[in-house]
């Protein structure tokens, strides 16, 4: 089994000095306009000591795209002094600089949007309270939407990170693309379940021109994934390890499987013997690196998901728990914090921003986007 403590040489060339990730969550700490913020900034650089990489919260790759308030953008060329500041402070405080990249599609409103109508692949709302419907995409935005990925990639580069990972996870605008919940589509963006990875495909082809256009040293591009949809129609995990066959095939560095609990089971009747990261290891069969996430807290968590994986992503621990990676290479595990989650947040709330401390209450009220 691979040690936590091992570097990783990814195929762009990018090494990791560890195993142990940041894992990317929202904190709603930039500016009305997504730029980065002095706060975003120390957040970040507290929490980068000892971990191999901090991928920052999603990053929208359109105005269009931004899914809410205080979301972060790179979207426009103006952004980039800011984000160079953010890459900076993460690298200088140790860890790798790699920031995701989305468009929320329709998991977003007017009220985020400036009372404009969200987009989506097709015309269907979200299954959750107050959704509202999106327009159904043009053609030529499908295709402004694919540049524009490919163009923050290249704002990526020029700001000094060593990657991007593509939010292709939790129903925002890539997995719309691939659901048949969010996609109906019967133009060449739609249609069987390979006709619906052609979204996916173009965009990878225009972040690697970036990459290959623009990246003057080593500079990843992971994936984050999500298993399953609860919509009927929707995802199935024989879907995921299709698009996960496909995947592999191109030069991604990483796969990021999204989710609440690493040990979680596939709700597919064919799928119930063992963990979703054990199947998706067996798919992958070591063609690229596998990234697993979900309520890792202790020694044991990291031990388990490494069983199954090459990386590991924290999230939630390292909110509340900054030196969580250093307590664990120095070997001070009694000295991690174990208690609830919501535990710990009524006890810290003082010392969050006020933008974090309030979508931190809102979160620990309600059910997490998963």
């Amino acid at each position: 089994m691979t040690e936590f403590t091992a570097a990783l040489t990814f195929k762009s060339g990018v090494t990791v000095k560890n195993r142990l990730m940041m894992s990317p969550m929202t904190t709603r700490q930039s500016f009305f306009d997504g730029e980065v913020t002095k706060d975003e900034i120390a957040y970040y650089e507290r929490r980068a000591h000892g971990v191999g990489a901090i991928i920052t919260g999603a990053a929208n790759v359109q105005a269009g795209g931004k899914g809410w308030p205080g979301e972060l953008s790179i979207a426009d060329d103006a952004m980039i002094p800011r984000l160079q500041a953010l890459a900076t402070g993460i690298q200088d405080a140790g860890a790798k600089a790699i920031i995701q990249l989305v468009h929320a599609g329709r998991m977003t409103n007017r009220a985020t949007l400036g009372g404009v109508q969200t987009v989506s692949a097709s015309a269907v709302a979200a299954e959750r309270p107050n959704a509202e419907t999106p327009r159904a995409m043009t053609d030529a935005e499908v295709q402004e939407t694919i540049k524009a990925f490919g163009e923050a990639t290249r704002r990526a580069i020029q700001a000094g990170f060593d990657g991007v990972e593509l939010h292709g996870a939790n129903t925002y605008l890539i997995q719309q693309f691939f659901s048949p919940h969010s996609n109906r589509r019967t133009d060449q963006w739609g249609g069987d379940r390979e006709k619906r990875t052609h979204f996916i495909k173009a965009m990878l082809t225009s972040v690697f021109a970036a990459v290959k256009q623009y990246a003057k040293r080593p500079f990843l591009v992971g994936y984050r994934v999500s298993p399953e949809e609860f919509e009927t129609p929707g995802i199935r995990f024989e879907d995921t390890l299709y698009l996960i066959d496909q995947l592999v095939q191109t030069d991604l560095d990483y796969l990021h499987i999204s989710l609440n609990n690493y040990d979680r089971v596939a709700r597919a009747a064919d799928y119930q013997e063992k963990s979703i990261l054990a199947y998706v290891k067996d798919e992958v069969a070591g063609k690229l690196p596998i990234m697993g996430v979900g309520q890792v807290r202790t020694r044991q968590d990291v031990a388990n998901v490494l069983a199954d994986t090459d990386l590991v992503a924290v999230g939630e621990q390292l909110l509340f728990d900054p030196d969580w990676a250093t307590k664990l290479l120095t070997n001070r595990d009694q000295e991690i914090l174990t208690a609830p989650f919501e535990s710990l947040f009524a006890a810290q709330r003082n010392q969050f921003n006020l933008p974090l401390a309030d979508f931190l209450a809102e979160r620990y009220r309600s059910t997490p986007n998963i």
